[in-house]
């Protein structure tokens, strides 16, 4: 399958075999680019507050001037970013890659144990934070490589009076800000100000120079950094590109940004295949708000929208949604998780706009496979295997299986990452000997390429898009002593697609659900978290004492 690559008899018009990864040096070339070509266009919108991509280039060569001239940074050092979609991040995001460091995304949702171990990991010199967030990182810091913090507030990029009021608001008001105290941060706008007065340093970078570190559990266990290189992202931005073809208009496109930029999805499709088009990025900073997200959509005719199942949904089933204009909608792109058909029927019905549905991975940057964009309707599959990727079915012994065969998908491409940051066993693991990345999903395909995702091989749980891995869920709440042994399993859910449950032996006959839902509460971010807790006498093993998980899950998909 990998030589005769039938998917290509299947490509829309004008989509090309292969993409030209040597068109740019750097993610930071195509960066300003787009700043060069498109400076009076607006950029980012957020809040009611627009930058436009002149204001964009100003404001991270300050920020990438900070970083260089103000605290001595260089190619390659860590920073990590912990913000949701506000317009801080593009101004930090680009800052850093143009002063030429590595981007550490950072969910600001993390517990404390998780953000220590995420950046010890990754050895991160300096995060940059919002203010609700702070007080996770204030406990943690002290533990970590970090030596320069730099905070910031929702309001703090939107200007006077309404960016002060919206932060008295969020601090006063709503308490949606914990005191912290972290000797030496520096505000968000003084870094700026202070940059402003260096001309930062240009690093020279090429396509193996890393990027970002995005981090994942992979296949099992921790969270590990997949690293993504300027050239795996150069790659994933022209594929992309090359996929979306006639589709899009260059400086007129609007796409809806709410999942968060943080995320490799929304980075990546977002955050720059949609900048290198000129395009406006408008930012939803709590899309689970949907009333609010509504509202805000009622205030722009939007041409592009991507997202997860669980968005899709939630947007339908909100009041006044159907009564948006969609006339300029003609791009959905739907990843992150499996596309339910409902959905996607719904989705045409009420925008008049096919859900397009893809496949990827964060150690894919994340692109794989997308669906042609000119379908009149969703088919069930993860669509075709985008420029400069081969894709194939794999089995056991890693012998490539014939059309229709049920087996691994493992993937090969220039958008695949350079391995685990740190963990070359790791590595090994997932990217074999031929190069194949194996991807832990079973699929087929079928005889004109479709790929169709069947089940996973791995026991991850895939909750509104994120993963969630049952070894760290499961090391968390045995720590707790009233617990002697648990499985964590996903088990389908209408809202998020799967939700956690835990199976639990009791060591102490006094602990209760409530009890284990507190003590989850305080160790493991939201989507993390079991909805469900079923006290068991044993759990089903094999022979040499291994929980079955598979077990577990089958009996909870049974009574559900």
């Amino acid at each position: 399958m990998s030589n005769e690559r039938p998917w290509l008899a299947h490509y829309p018009k004008d989509v090309p075999a292969e993409i030209d990864i040597n068109l740019y040096p750097s993610v930071v070339a195509v960066v300003e680019e787009a700043f060069e070509r498109f400076r009076q266009r607006p950029a980012f919108t957020n809040f009611g507050r627009t930058l436009s991509y002149d204001q964009v280039d100003t404001l991270s060569a300050k920020f990438a001037g900070y970083l260089t001239g103000e605290l001595g940074l260089g190619k390659g050092d860590r920073i990590a970013i912990m913000l949701p979609n506000v317009l801080q991040y593009p101004i930090a995001l680009f800052g850093a890659l143009r002063a030429g460091l590595t981007v550490v995304n950072t969910n600001p949702m993390y517990t404390g144990r998780e953000l220590k171990h995420q950046l010890v990991d990754a050895d991160a010199a300096t995060i940059v934070v919002l203010d609700n967030f702070a007080a996770t990182l204030a406990k943690v810091v002290g533990q970590t490589p970090v030596k320069h913090v730099i905070t910031t507030g929702i309001g703090d990029m939107l200007g006077f009076p309404k960016g002060a009021l919206i932060n008295f608001v969020l601090k006063h008001v709503k308490k949606m800000v914990p005191p912290y105290q972290i000797d030496g941060a520096v505000r968000f706008r003084e870094a700026l100000d202070r940059g402003g007065k260096h001309r930062f340093k240009r690093a020279e970078l090429g396509h193996e120079d890393i990027a970002f570190l995005q981090y994942t559990g992979g296949t099992t266990g921790v969270a590990k950094g997949a690293m993504l290189t300027h050239g795996n992202m150069i790659a994933n931005m022209l594929q992309a590109d090359a996929w979306l073809g006639k589709q899009t208009t260059p400086g007129e496109e609007v796409i809806i940004t709410a999942l968060p930029l943080y995320h490799i999805f929304s980075l990546t499709a977002n955050g720059l295949v949609f900048m290198r088009l000129g395009g406006l990025n408008w930012l939803i900073t709590n899309p689970r708000d949907m009333a609010g997200f509504v509202k805000e959509l009622g205030k722009v005719k939007f041409t592009a929208l991507t997202g997860v199942n669980t968005l899709f949904n939630g947007l339908l089933n909100t009041k006044g949604f159907d009564q948006l204009d969609f006339s300029r909608l003609h791009l959905t792109l739907g990843g992150g998780m499996a596309v339910q058909k409902s959905v996607a029927e719904r989705w045409k019905k009420t925008t008049g706009c096919t859900l397009a549905e893809a496949y990827g991975l964060t150690e894919t940057s994340p692109a794989v496979c997308i669906n042609p964009l000119d379908l009149d309707q969703y088919n069930g599959s993860i669509g075709l295997p985008i420029p400069s990727t081969d894709v194939a079915i794999l089995g056991e012994n890693g012998q490539l299986l014939p059309t229709g065969e049920v087996g691994e998908l493992c993937v090969k491409g220039p958008q695949v990452m350079a391995g685990y940051w740190k963990r070359p066993e790791e590595t090994a693991k997932v990217i074999d000997g031929n190069g194949w990345l194996h991807t832990g999903d079973v699929a087929r395909c079928d005889e004109k390429g479709y790929f169709y995702i069947v089940d996973r091989k791995k026991d991850m749980i895939l909750v509104s898009g994120f993963n969630v891995y049952p070894n760290e869920v499961e090391d968390i709440v045995a720590t707790h002593p009233g617990v002697a042994e648990v499985a964590a399993v996903g088990v389908p859910d209408e809202h998020s697609g799967e939700v956690v449950k835990l199976y639990v032996v009791r060591k102490d006959d006094a602990l209760t659900e409530a009890t284990l839902k507190q003590f989850c509460h305080d160790e493991l971010t939201g989507y993390k978290r079991p909805k469900y807790i079923e006290f068991r006498e044993e759990l089903p093993k094999s022979n040499v004492g291994k929980i079955l998980r598979r077990e577990l899950r089958n009996e909870a998909k049974q009574s559900a």
